[in-house]
């Protein structure tokens, strides 16, 4: 007696071979048959899906809800996409490990991009984070990574002096706990301060410490603009000289000056590396469009400290005249993609205080103008105004350079999906896998119904070692998702993002029907998932 038998679907298996009619047999948490279910097998239920496909949940490596998930652990931003599984602590971003007296810079820092969590934070280092995740009833199942910039700020905050040995000592030991604890790997968010201050000799010493875990590091690179050459050659330069496997974050040409110039050099710079023997990836989102704080945008030296220190230099004439003529002007020693996109890319996502509410959905070049500014003015005052807390919506990227690397071999899908509870978040937090069959496999024909599986399951699943995930096999656990590939459709829009997409049928983590027509049943059948 099984629980449950899907009848008669479209078995894409995730292993990018062609699409089969067959049925799937369900006993507890797994699979555990796959074909043409003999007619005299009897189960709980027998569900019909009338050629509808039948896939493994999908698995979103790149996503920032570690603390949007203990106020809503119901995760259907995800579910509702089909995605059974989301990867916390990326681009060196993450709440754990904490030290006391940083723990409110850390926060500040963090909470535009992954949620608020009322009171204290419950833990200090990573292995206690993982054990507050453990613990929690969730919908969907759950991992994540250590992050390099939460090691840097718990041992030496947002200061730009190079680590000491002794400081050097803590990162790598708060970087052995977290791996010892079962986080997937590490991440760095090299872009962002305070880990643009790390030299890639510091980087290397680090990273000696995850190839002893055989974990992956996946990296938010230096720059992703006018620097994204030497970005990558940097990763890929630790990832040789430590042996460790290598993932490239978003991978992207931002900037127009940029957009079909540079993007074939730095995909034969992975090509190259993987000819010599290396592990090393990349990913990407659907959308021509990024996210991140709009503190990001203000040159890194402005950042030592932290964000209320690079408040006080906004508010200081000299130091402001210096980071107003460095935002107007091209730089060399790092990526100015306001001064090539421009302020009319930029949308304000999410802001803090109240009188500023009807500015989110405009982008800061229609602010400057109600305001009778210029657009760097105007940016540097509203930091001044909300304390830097404000998120924002970037049209950086060309659709082009998108289908390039979305097409490409070497690469797998995920939503680098903030989380924002106010103003209107990027829609890739409510949309990122439905577009992807919709836009790119429907509509462009640019990845077939196969391909577009694979990258949202099997690859993700194989590139941090998820133990009997990502494929359809009897005796893997029971990860699956039913839709319509001729009617899956993201809903999710710049300007009305919280909309859940149409054409998912059902949705089950670990054999237990979770999603069912549009409607979240209540089950909390996810688990938290430990490196293996």
């Amino acid at each position: 007696m099984l629980d449950i038998i899907l009848k008669n679907g479209k078995i894409v298996d995730g292993t990018g071979n062609p699409w089969f009619y067959g049925d799937v047999g369900i006993k507890n948490d797994q699979i555990v048959l796959l074909g043409n279910v003999a007619v005299d097998v009897e189960a709980t239920e027998i569900i019909d899906v009338k050629g509808k496909v039948i896939a493994p949940g999908f698995i979103d490596l790149h996503t920032h809800s570690d603390l949007a998930v203990f106020v809503n652990p119901l995760g259907e931003d995800k579910l509702q996409q089909g995605v059974t599984t989301v990867v916390f602590g990326n681009c060196g971003l993450a709440p754990a490990p904490v030290s006391d007296d940083t723990a409110q810079s850390l926060k500040v820092y963090t909470e535009p991009i992954m949620g608020k969590k009322e009171g204290d934070w419950p833990w200090h280092t990573v292995g206690e984070y993982i054990d507050q995740l453990s613990k929690l009833p969730v919908s969907h199942n759950i991992a994540t990574y250590v992050g390099n910039g939460a090691l840097r700020i718990a041992v030496k905050g947002f200061e730009k002096s190079p680590l000491t040995t002794k400081e050097r000592d803590q990162v790598k030991e708060l970087l052995a706990e977290g791996l010892e604890a079962g986080a997937m790997g590490l991440t760095f968010g090299l872009l962002y301060s305070p880990e643009a201050y790390y030299s890639t000799e510091e980087l290397t010493d680090i990273c000696s410490v995850l190839g002893k875990y055989h974990g992956v590091l996946s990296t938010h690179i230096r720059g992703e603009g006018n620097s994204l050459i030497p970005s990558i050659k940097e990763v890929i330069q630790i990832a040789e000289a430590t042996g460790i496997s290598l993932n490239i974050s978003h991978f992207k040409a931002a900037g127009k000056n940029n957009w079909g110039v540079v993007l074939d050099e730095a995909m034969g710079l992975i090509t190259e590396a993987r000819n010599r023997g290396l592990d090393v990836t990349c990913d990407v989102y659907p959308y021509s469009a990024g996210s991140t704080t709009i503190v990001s945008l203000l040159p890194p030296w402005s950042m030592v400290g932290g964000v209320e220190k690079a408040i006080e230099r906004i508010k200081n004439p000299e130091t402001r005249r210096k980071i107003y003529a460095e935002l107007e002007s091209e730089q060399s020693d790092w990526d100015n993609l306001v001064y090539s996109t421009g302020w009319d890319s930029v949308i304000v996502s999410s802001i803090q205080t109240q009188k500023n509410q009807e500015l989110v959905g405009k982008s800061i070049a229609q602010i400057a103008t109600q305001r009778g500014q210029n657009g760097t003015d105007c940016a540097l005052d509203l930091m001044v105004e909300e304390g830097g807390n404000i998120a924002m919506i970037f049209f950086h990227m060309s659709e082009e350079d998108v289908k390039k690397v979305l097409t490409w071999d070497k690469s797998f899908v995920i939503s680098d999906s903030l989380y924002s509870t106010d103003g209107i978040p990027h829609p890739r937090l409510y949309g990122t896998v439905p577009r992807l069959f919709a836009k790119y496999v429907r509509e462009d024909k640019v990845l077939s119904l196969e391909q577009a599986v694979r990258k949202v399951t099997s690859f993700p699943a194989q590139r941090l070692k998820l133990s009997k995930r990502g494929l359809l096999v009897p005796g893997y656990v029971a990860d699956i998702v039913v839709f319509d590939p001729d009617t899956i459709q993201d809903k999710a829009t710049y300007m009305n993002p919280r909309q859940y997409p149409e054409g998912i049928d059902m949705v089950f983590v670990a054999g237990k029907k979770t999603i069912a027509y549009g409607k979240h049943l209540g089950t909390m059948n996810g688990q938290f998932l430990k490196r293996s």
